[in-house]
Protein backbone atom coordinates (compact mmCIF):
# COMPACT_ATOMS: atom_id res chain seq x y z
CA UNK A 1 0.00 0.00 0.00
CA UNK A 2 1.60 3.31 -1.14
CA UNK A 3 1.28 6.12 1.04
CA UNK A 4 1.72 8.63 -1.61
CA UNK A 5 -1.10 11.17 -2.77
CA UNK A 6 -1.43 11.06 -6.54
CA UNK A 7 -0.71 14.26 -8.97
CA UNK A 8 -3.94 16.45 -9.26
CA UNK A 9 -5.61 15.58 -6.68
CA UNK A 10 -7.24 18.00 -4.30
CA UNK A 11 -6.16 17.01 -1.45
CA UNK A 12 -6.92 19.44 1.55
CA UNK A 13 -3.12 20.35 2.30
CA UNK A 14 -2.68 21.77 -1.35
CA UNK A 15 -6.02 23.60 -1.43
CA UNK A 16 -5.08 25.34 2.36
CA UNK A 17 -1.64 26.16 0.83
CA UNK A 18 -3.35 27.87 -1.87
CA UNK A 19 -5.22 29.72 0.24
CA UNK A 20 -2.30 31.03 2.31
CA UNK A 21 -0.26 32.13 -0.59
CA UNK A 22 -3.48 33.89 -2.37
CA UNK A 23 -2.52 38.28 -1.69
CA UNK A 24 -4.75 39.59 0.61
CA UNK A 25 -6.31 42.73 -1.49
CA UNK A 26 -6.09 45.40 0.58
CA UNK A 27 -2.46 45.15 1.10
CA UNK A 28 0.26 46.42 -1.02
CA UNK A 29 2.45 44.39 -3.44
CA UNK A 30 5.48 45.24 -0.84
CA UNK A 31 3.57 43.10 1.69
CA UNK A 32 5.09 39.84 0.58
CA UNK A 33 8.39 41.13 1.73
CA UNK A 34 7.43 41.46 5.17
CA UNK A 35 7.35 37.23 5.93
CA UNK A 36 6.75 37.20 9.76
CA UNK A 37 8.36 40.92 10.26
CA UNK A 38 6.37 42.52 12.87
CA UNK A 39 6.61 46.89 14.32
CA UNK A 40 9.97 46.24 16.46
CA UNK A 41 11.36 44.97 13.45
CA UNK A 42 10.88 48.38 11.75
CA UNK A 43 13.01 50.00 15.04
CA UNK A 44 10.51 52.45 15.09
CA UNK A 45 11.70 55.77 17.03
CA UNK A 46 10.95 56.91 20.57
CA UNK A 47 7.35 58.76 20.25
CA UNK A 48 8.23 62.85 21.09
CA UNK A 49 6.02 64.20 22.82
CA UNK A 50 4.77 67.49 23.86
CA UNK A 51 1.91 68.89 26.30
CA UNK A 52 -1.26 70.59 25.11
CA UNK A 53 0.22 73.85 27.34
CA UNK A 54 3.10 73.79 25.05
CA UNK A 55 3.56 76.43 22.92
CA UNK A 56 3.27 75.74 19.07
CA UNK A 57 6.79 77.26 18.61
CA UNK A 58 7.99 74.41 21.30
CA UNK A 59 6.58 71.50 19.59
CA UNK A 60 7.93 72.77 15.70
CA UNK A 61 11.31 73.03 17.29
CA UNK A 62 11.71 69.83 18.16
CA UNK A 63 10.10 67.86 15.69
CA UNK A 64 12.09 69.97 13.16
CA UNK A 65 15.36 68.63 15.25
CA UNK A 66 14.88 65.18 15.20
CA UNK A 67 13.11 65.29 11.51
CA UNK A 68 9.46 64.27 13.18
CA UNK A 69 6.43 64.46 11.35
CA UNK A 70 4.51 63.59 14.35
CA UNK A 71 4.19 64.55 17.89
CA UNK A 72 2.14 62.50 21.15
CA UNK A 73 0.36 64.99 22.84
CA UNK A 74 0.58 63.64 26.64
CA UNK A 75 -1.18 64.84 29.88
CA UNK A 76 1.05 66.96 31.94
CA UNK A 77 -0.16 65.42 35.06
CA UNK A 78 -0.11 61.53 34.29
CA UNK A 79 1.26 61.21 30.86
CA UNK A 80 -1.95 59.63 29.32
CA UNK A 81 -1.88 59.76 25.77
CA UNK A 82 -4.43 62.58 24.55
CA UNK A 83 -3.55 63.01 20.71
CA UNK A 84 -1.37 63.95 18.19
CA UNK A 85 0.29 66.77 16.42
CA UNK A 86 0.48 66.40 12.62
CA UNK A 87 3.69 68.90 11.61
CA UNK A 88 2.32 68.79 7.85
CA UNK A 89 -0.89 69.96 9.01
CA UNK A 90 0.36 72.63 11.59
CA UNK A 91 2.40 73.92 9.15
CA UNK A 92 -0.76 74.76 6.83
CA UNK A 93 -2.89 76.06 9.69
CA UNK A 94 -0.26 78.84 10.62
CA UNK A 95 0.48 79.27 6.77
CA UNK A 96 -3.41 80.05 6.45
CA UNK A 97 -3.61 82.46 10.41
CA UNK A 98 -5.97 79.94 12.16
CA UNK A 99 -2.98 79.09 15.09
CA UNK A 100 -0.20 81.23 15.70
CA UNK A 101 3.46 80.06 16.87
CA UNK A 102 2.14 81.38 20.12
CA UNK A 103 -0.59 79.43 20.96
CA UNK A 104 -0.95 76.54 22.60
CA UNK A 105 -0.33 72.91 21.56
CA UNK A 106 -4.08 72.13 22.43
CA UNK A 107 -5.27 74.89 19.39
CA UNK A 108 -3.91 72.74 16.75
CA UNK A 109 -3.83 69.03 18.61
CA UNK A 110 -5.95 66.45 16.89
CA UNK A 111 -7.59 64.66 20.05
CA UNK A 112 -8.06 61.17 20.65
CA UNK A 113 -11.95 60.55 21.21
CA UNK A 114 -11.94 57.89 23.84
CA UNK A 115 -15.98 57.22 24.18
CA UNK A 116 -17.60 54.95 22.03
CA UNK A 117 -14.18 54.48 19.72
CA UNK A 118 -12.41 51.66 19.89
CA UNK A 119 -9.14 52.22 18.90
CA UNK A 120 -6.49 49.32 17.40
CA UNK A 121 -3.80 48.88 19.91
CA UNK A 122 -0.37 48.58 17.71
CA UNK A 123 2.63 47.13 19.59
CA UNK A 124 5.97 46.27 18.78
CA UNK A 125 4.85 42.55 18.38
CA UNK A 126 2.29 43.58 15.58
CA UNK A 127 2.25 41.55 12.19
CA UNK A 128 3.83 44.64 9.29
CA UNK A 129 0.71 43.28 7.43
CA UNK A 130 -1.51 44.29 10.44
CA UNK A 131 0.23 47.52 10.57
CA UNK A 132 -0.29 48.29 6.68
CA UNK A 133 -4.28 47.36 7.02
CA UNK A 134 -4.35 50.08 10.06
CA UNK A 135 -2.50 52.69 7.56
CA UNK A 136 -5.37 51.74 5.03
CA UNK A 137 -8.14 51.89 7.33
CA UNK A 138 -9.13 48.54 8.04
CA UNK A 139 -9.93 45.72 5.74
CA UNK A 140 -12.51 47.83 4.25
CA UNK A 141 -11.11 51.10 4.73
CA UNK A 142 -14.29 52.16 6.77
CA UNK A 143 -11.92 53.56 9.54
CA UNK A 144 -10.16 56.07 7.14
CA UNK A 145 -6.30 56.14 6.32
CA UNK A 146 -4.08 56.86 8.62
CA UNK A 147 -0.17 58.09 7.82
CA UNK A 148 0.97 56.92 11.19
CA UNK A 149 0.77 54.63 14.05
CA UNK A 150 1.30 55.56 18.02
CA UNK A 151 2.91 51.79 19.18
CA UNK A 152 1.82 50.97 22.86
CA UNK A 153 2.49 48.50 25.22
CA UNK A 154 -0.80 46.06 25.10
CA UNK A 155 -2.38 47.65 28.12
CA UNK A 156 -1.68 51.14 26.48
CA UNK A 157 0.14 52.93 29.57
CA UNK A 158 3.15 53.20 27.74
CA UNK A 159 3.84 55.05 24.47
CA UNK A 160 6.94 52.98 22.97
CA UNK A 161 7.08 54.76 20.03
CA UNK A 162 5.66 55.88 16.46
CA UNK A 163 5.20 54.04 13.42
CA UNK A 164 5.13 56.12 9.86
CA UNK A 165 3.78 54.71 6.54
CA UNK A 166 6.98 55.80 5.20
CA UNK A 167 8.96 53.45 7.60
CA UNK A 168 6.67 50.30 6.43
CA UNK A 169 7.60 51.33 2.76
CA UNK A 170 11.48 51.71 3.14
CA UNK A 171 11.45 48.33 5.59
CA UNK A 172 9.61 46.77 2.24
CA UNK A 173 11.84 48.46 -0.63
CA UNK A 174 14.84 47.19 1.84
CA UNK A 175 14.03 43.14 2.16
CA UNK A 176 15.23 41.56 -0.47
CA UNK A 177 12.08 39.51 -2.71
Amino acid sequence: MSNTIPVGSNDIASRMGDIASAPNPHLSKLATRYRGATVEDLDPPSALSCYPTDPISHALLSAFERDYTHLTVVSSTNRALLGYLSIPHLRILLNTGKVQETDEVSKAMVKFRRKGRVYQVITMQTPLEELELFFNGGENGENGKQEFAVVTDERRRFVLGVATRTDLEEFARRRPA
